[in-house]
């Protein structure tokens, strides 16, 4: 059996002389099954995936099987809540581990004295995955191709259509992080056959909630007073966080009644 082919049952465990890992340690087996009942969709690949992303560094016997802690279930646990309650992505999900983030932690669990920071649109929401005040990164157009398996045409299309925008600098054109992400998300959607000209309705979207936003928070945002523009820059972030999860619920809610 290679060292990749763990299988469903528990695998016994080494013995003390050959490895001093607790008995309390779970094969990958073990642990699939283990979280099963409250993710049903969990599987032996799912679970190897996240570990070749390096989200997962469970031990291996000199045999070649992986063996989970308790830790690294917890660890795993987090991760798949993460992914389920709060649609992160795992670059996300990888910050909120290095942050400390625990399975006991949930984005509701506002402690009493936070109550005024609660009362805020938003906040018993996952704010958004990327930050309204920081681009983060600039990535050349190899970068995002390599990146993401995108074709260049692609990139170019999307710019086209106006998805994407990107900014030419010392002859070479950079794209920052969100943008890198939309051209990721564009090419799984062109596997189905999804074009540049069919992601208008997106675009559209995406424009018309911008401006109800805005316009709730004109005011403030405009303020010249930065101690008032931050908690309006704040409230946007908690505004935009409810209506993308009002958005995915009311999408949800209509592709129900196509499966039926």
């Amino acid at each position: 059996m290679s060292v990749t082919d763990d299988p469903l049952t528990e695998a016994p465990l080494p013995s003390p002389a050959e490895d001093e890992t607790p008995r309390k340690s779970l094969t990958i087996g073990a642990v699939c099954k283990q979280l099963s009942q409250e993710f049903p969709d969990i599987s032996i690949s799912k679970i190897r995936y996240l570990e070749d992303q390096k989200l997962l560094s469970p031990r291996r016997t000199p045999g070649g099987y992986r063996l989970y802690a308790q830790s690294d279930v917890s660890r795993l646990r987090t991760i798949l809540r993460l992914q389920r309650d709060e649609f992160l992505p795992l670059r996300v999900i990888r910050q909120e581990l290095a942050a400390g983030r625990t399975e006991n932690e949930t984005p509701a669990a506002t402690a009493p004295a936070q109550a005024p920071d609660a009362a805020r649109p938003g906040a018993a929401l996952r704010r958004l995955t990327f930050s309204l005040r920081d681009r983060g990164a600039l990535y050349s157009l190899d970068d995002v191709v390599e990146e993401t398996g995108a074709e260049p045409s692609l990139v170019k299309e999307l710019e086209d259509f106006g998805i994407v925008q990107g900014e030419n600098r010392s002859g070479t054109r950079y794209y920052d992080e969100t943008e890198r992400e939309i051209v990721r998300a564009v090419t799984e959607l062109a596997r189905y056959g999804v074009g540049g000209r069919n992601l208008r309705v997106f675009k559209t979207s995406a424009d018309r909630e911008s401006a109800l936003l805005q316009q709730i928070l004109a005011p403030s945002l405009r303020s010249r007073n930065p101690e008032r523009r931050k908690e309006a820059i704040e409230a946007l972030e908690n505004l935009a966080a409810v209506a993308s999860h009002l958005k995915h619920l009311l999408l949800v809610r209509d592709l129900r009644r196509i499966a039926k």
